[in-house]
């Protein structure tokens, strides 16, 4: 696909709608450690291919002081040794949700989460996967470009 101008501003053309999700955004940086929710949305960003995403989390991992290291592995972040198992646990639960299959999540990357996290750990997690998931979807479809300068 080449670069393509933007269809649409969901803000400007339904702000209640930009407004509701949001609030999920709003909830998810309350409940969930920053530096692991520039991980999750930086993999679920890269997994559904969101130039707009991608290019808006790396720049905001990297003012907030993040490893350049793990910024740059989150694509193959099963192989390098850049990740404790609690951000694996929380990398695995956001590849399986995010390429959601007929089978849903497989019982070892819930248990894995679970015995990280615990149950309203997983529960902000899923938030935090569902929105940069909904956050990718509306910037995918209305073509939303990282700005060039």
């Amino acid at each position: 696909m080449t670069y393509n101008q933007a269809r649409m501003s969901v803000n400007q053309v339904s702000p209640e709608a930009y407004r509701a999700v949001s609030g999920m955004e709003k909830y998810i940086r309350k409940h969930v450690d920053s530096h692991l929710l520039h991980l999750v949305k930086l993999r679920a960003s890269l997994l559904n291919g969101c130039s707009f995403c991608l290019d808006m989390h790396s720049r905001e991992g990297l003012a907030d002081g993040m490893d350049t290291r793990q910024l740059f592995a989150v694509g193959a972040w099963r192989e390098g040794p850049f990740f404790d198992e609690r951000e694996r646990a929380a990398l695995a639960l956001t590849d399986a949700v995010t390429k959601l299959g007929e089978d849903g999540v497989p019982d070892e990357v819930w248990d894995a989460a679970v015995k990280h996290f615990g149950d309203e750990g997983v529960v902000n997690l899923l938030m935090a996967i569902a929105t940069i998931n909904v956050w990718n979807r509306l910037s995918i479809a209305t073509r939303t470009q990282p700005p060039t300068g």
